[in-house]
């Protein structure tokens, strides 16, 4: 399955395990050049899909002449 074909949890999953998978550290070179080129497609692809997802809210929120009104988020405090 490519990388376009899954959806944003999928890849984000996906680029937990390759993440896990480095931290251990004992895998050959090779395979961690592997994952870390996997990991850096996926995260250009989750990037881009946070991008137009942004995109999307911006312009769904209009003001009140109907156009587009960006307005920040609002930051929760932990």
């Amino acid at each position: 399955m490519s990388t376009k074909a899954k959806t944003f949890e999928q890849q984000l999953s996906r680029l937990e395990e390759i993440v896990s998978a480095l931290e251990k550290g004992d895998a050959p070179l090779a395979d961690s050049l592997a994952l870390f080129e996997e990991g850096t497609k996926l995260i250009a692809a989750c990037s881009s899909q946070l991008d137009q997802a942004e995109q999307q809210v911006v312009q769904l929120m209009k003001g009140p002449d109907g156009a587009p009104v960006e307005l920040p988020f609002a930051e929760t405090e932990a």
